[in-house]
């Protein structure tokens, strides 16, 4: 069974750095973002109304290439967590976090009995690679190697922040920039006090309780700016925003 190394490199206080895949689901996308250096690929179905039967072929296709798999799912409930799991992603992320409650809902919903989760068994099946052997050995791998991110994004998960990363098994606190900023009444406006020290507060409450702080960043300058902030979770997007700007930088040049 495949493991997980970005949730150890993350473990060990690394920075990990891929792309999200909010458009296209082409059976080219997991290489192209290997050639382009990507530790993961994070899919969206949140905002994206993509199916677990869109997932499982890219989940499948990563395998192959030592692309880590993961997915921001719908909503916070066990099904749409357990799922995804089950179709071969090795992480979730999972939006609109509010309460250490929830946060540990979603733990357990990754979690076999075992380790005092709800997380239905079967075996043999994709997130196993369809592998025989001890079940026990494989739903210890499969704990270890699970990567769990908790969105924080709305003004009550800010509140919560701190229990919210204390939490055991989260593994990384995302800040959802647009929602926060709408959520604290400043919509779009990145620069403002308010958002600036959400961002503290998330970094702060990251390090203290030694998970990383994450972030999706349109661009370079973006990706080093929050760097500097402390965030070591790192993913270039959107798929479809970047094909625009470089399809309309490229038609504008040979307009010039």
């Amino acid at each position: 069974m495949r493991e997980n190394p970005v949730k150890t490199k993350l473990a060990a206080a690394g920075t990990a750095f891929g792309s999200m895949v909010f458009e296209f689901f082409t059976p080219g996308m997991p290489r192209l973002l290997k050639n382009a250096g990507a530790e993961y690929a994070l899919y969206c179905m949140e905002h994206t109304g993509a199916s677990y039967e869109t997932m499982k072929p890219q989940f499948a296709l990563c395998r192959a290439l030592g692309v880590v798999p993961l997915v921001r799912v719908p909503g916070t409930e066990y099904d749409f967590i357990a799922r995804a799991l089950d179709c071969g992603a090795l992480g979730i992320m999972v939006p609109l976090v509010d309460t250490a409650e929830q946060a540990k809902f979603i733990v357990a919903s990754t979690r076999y009995p075992s380790a005092g989760g709800r997380r239905g068994a079967a075996f043999g099946f994709a997130h196993d690679d369809y592998e025989g052997g001890d079940v026990v050995e494989k739903m210890q791998l499969i704990h270890d190697r699970t990567l769990v991110i908790a969105m924080i994004e709305t003004k009550l998960g800010l509140e919560n922040v701190d229990a919210i990363a204390a939490v055991p098994g989260v593994d990384v606190l995302w800040l959802g920039h647009f929602d926060m900023s709408n959520f604290l009444g400043i919509p779009g406006q990145f620069a403002h006090p308010m958002f600036q020290d959400a961002i503290k507060k998330i970094v702060g409450a990251a390090k203290k309780h030694g998970k990383a702080a994450g972030y999706m960043a349109a661009s370079a300058a973006l990706g080093k700016e929050y760097l500097g902030h402390g965030f070591r979770m790192l993913a270039t997007g959107t798929d479809q925003g970047m094909l625009q700007e470089a399809t309309r930088a490229m038609l504008e040049g040979m307009q010039k």
